[in-house]
């Protein structure tokens, strides 16, 4: 990755990046395609900093931001210090993933933060990306625009969350609020837990599973050796690997999932 600043704009050189297929994929729901005069456009938020990045033929440009806000927080959450060139180079050993890697060349795994993506992932249970968007953007609306820490969110009840629109998933976000506010599930202990023992402690909250504790791991602690597994991943795991999948991709199966994930939920044929 290369950069340079240009009056108040970061410019950005990246091959192994696109915006659509990171900011729309289904890992972070605070990002909303805007129109512009370039390829694509995106507006968004992390841990309640706001920045507008477009896409060009050629480049990336992050607007109107500092060099040190770029270095010091979007160039971490981007993930621009991994090479994805040789994961996907490691990855397309394989014969599915290196049809799911050349379909979908830009996908990066964003570092977002635990406790936001705790949440999220709660409000994603049986539930599609634009609605999950809508119950967040509610819910930041009505604390002044920004994602609301545990502690503010622990005084809420099922009931004065009702203008979310979030059905029985308020219950159980009244329950991460709560655990995560009193200590009794730790996250920034959880994130460095080994990865049996961090799944557990996830669990101890009402309505965290399997796939939601993995979404936490993945996305909110970049543990890449987690795997969450939804219904395509399902199909994937059936029709390609019924015997799992290969053991030299397991560091990082969960960034192999995400091309998986996006080739087969959006590829014309597999």
């Amino acid at each position: 990755m290369d950069y340079y600043v240009k009056n108040n704009d970061i410019i950005v050189h990246e091959k192994d990046f696109d915006l659509d297929e990171t900011l729309d994929c289904g890992q972070a729901f605070r990002w909303k395609k805007i129109d512009s005069d370039y390829k694509c456009t995106y507006t968004g938020k992390f841990l309640n900093d706001e920045l507008t990045v477009s896409q060009t033929e050629n480049c990336f440009i992050f607007h109107n931001i500092s060099e040190k806000d770029f270095l010091d927080k979007w160039f971490e959450y981007f993930d621009f210090g991994t090479d994805y060139s040789e994961l996907k180079k490691i990855f397309s050993q394989d014969e599915t993933l290196a049809k799911a890697c050349k379909y979908a060349k830009g996908i990066r795994l964003l570092k977002q933060n635990s406790w936001e993506c705790l949440i999220s992932f709660i409000i994603s249970q049986n539930n599609n990306i634009p609605r999950i968007k809508g119950i967040i953007q509610r819910l930041c609306d009505n604390y002044g625009g920004n994602f609301p820490t545990a502690q503010a969110l622990s005084q809420e009840s099922p009931e004065s969350l009702a203008y979310l629109r979030s059905g029985f998933r308020a219950r159980y976000i009244c329950d991460a609020s709560q655990k995560v506010n009193s200590g009794e599930v730790n996250l920034t202990k959880i994130s460095s837990m080994p990865l049996e023992q961090a799944r557990t402690e996830l669990k101890k909250i009402t309505g965290v599973g399997d796939k939601v504790a993995e979404c936490v791991l993945l996305y909110g602690m970049h543990r890449t050796e987690a795997f969450p597994v939804d219904v395509w991943i399902k199909r994937v795991l059936a029709e390609y690997y019924p015997n799992g999948l290969p053991e030299y991709i397991s560091a990082d199966a969960g960034i192999a999932q995400q091309y998986l994930f996006h080739y087969m939920r959006t590829a014309a044929s597999v």
